[in-house]
């Protein structure tokens, strides 16, 4: 009897690989065809918005263009004066469906208060896109306490009040999208992001954990989306020596580019995307090389990023 019980246990389990390995078959091939398919976009019409770091660079370009496709656009940014102007911008092109919150998301409090006007005023957030962020181009022992805990609290801390603000309306209505803004240097270490690139490494691993809270807590059925971007250079001002041997490695693109890409990839419901779209190949094939070997190539295209004068 217990022989017939271990043989059944022993077969349903090889069953259960079997199944295992054919999903994974699947969704292998069905990843694949979607590198030649083009994956259609969903409509942003009437959904509501919200853009950190409106006030100018990426988010400004991300709420324009959140806006021409029809979606209530929310500009929230530290500066007021700048995220004022995005929004006056957006008015001018006859989109009078946006407003500015002026609000420094590093502070929980802040964010929770700027939440509940939201609410109150204009309805619940549906797009949550976590794109402030900033930078010091120094060397570590060179950062002071005060500028290691301002992109720790601006480049990460603020997707936790934003998320722990927006996301249970999302949740209770089973509908929205989260994009973060990540970088490139969360895969590839380089020489003066010490501070910078372990934020942005945090907030891949932010976004990969949360949608696996949600799917293992939903049982599988959130219908919550989360799309997490990987942009290389992008001409915002934030770098302003970056270094390469070839210079066609480095060609950055304009914020306007970046952030038509960025929204392209949430309208396809992209889990995650680099811009270029092809670095995020790259550097998931430069990482399984040998450390020494990673160094090689390093040192012959002499990437990297000076420090200012």
């Amino acid at each position: 009897m217990k022989t017939t019980i271990s043989c059944n246990n022993t077969l349903l389990l090889l069953v259960e690989i079997l199944f295992l390995i054919l999903k994974v078959f699947y969704f292998i091939c069905k990843n694949i065809l979607t590198m030649f398919i083009p994956i259609t976009k969903k409509s942003v019409t009437n959904e509501i918005v919200l853009v950190t770091g409106a006030g100018h660079g990426i988010g400004k370009e991300i709420a324009i263009g959140y806006a021409l496709l029809g979606a209530t656009v929310i500009c929230c940014d530290i500066n007021e004066e700048t995220n004022k102007q995005t929004m006056k911008e957006i008015k001018l092109m006859e989109k009078n469906a946006v407003f500015a919150y002026q609000c420094n998301v590093a502070d929980r409090k802040e964010v929770f208060r700027m939440a509940e006007k939201i609410r109150k005023e204009i309805g619940d957030v549906t797009i949550l896109v976590n794109n402030a962020g900033i930078a010091f181009i120094k060397t570590l022992l060179n950062q002071s306490i005060d500028e290691v805990s301002r992109v720790i609290d601006v480049n990460l801390k603020s997707h936790y009040w934003t998320l722990q603000a927006f996301l249970p309306s999302m949740i209770e209505k089973n509908h929205g999208h989260i994009v973060a803004i990540s970088s490139i240097v969360a895969f590839i270490s380089t020489t003066h992001g010490t501070v910078y690139s372990p934020t942005k490494s945090a907030v891949k691993a932010l976004m990969e954990s949360l949608s696996e809270e949600l799917r293992a807590y939903s049982k599988g059925k959130s219908l919550i989306k989360f799309t997490t971007v990987y942009p290389a250079l992008v001409l915002t001002g934030i770098v302003k020596k970056p270094r390469s041997r070839f210079s066609f490695i480095i060609n950055g693109l304009t914020p306007q580019k970046a952030a038509s890409l960025i929204i392209d990839a949430q309208r396809q419901n992209f889990r995650e995307r680099s811009i270029p779209s092809y670095w995020l190949l790259l550097v998931r094939l430069l990482r399984c090389l040998p450390t020494k070997a990673i160094h090689c190539i390093s040192d012959f295209l002499d990437v990297g990023v000076d420090i200012e004068d």
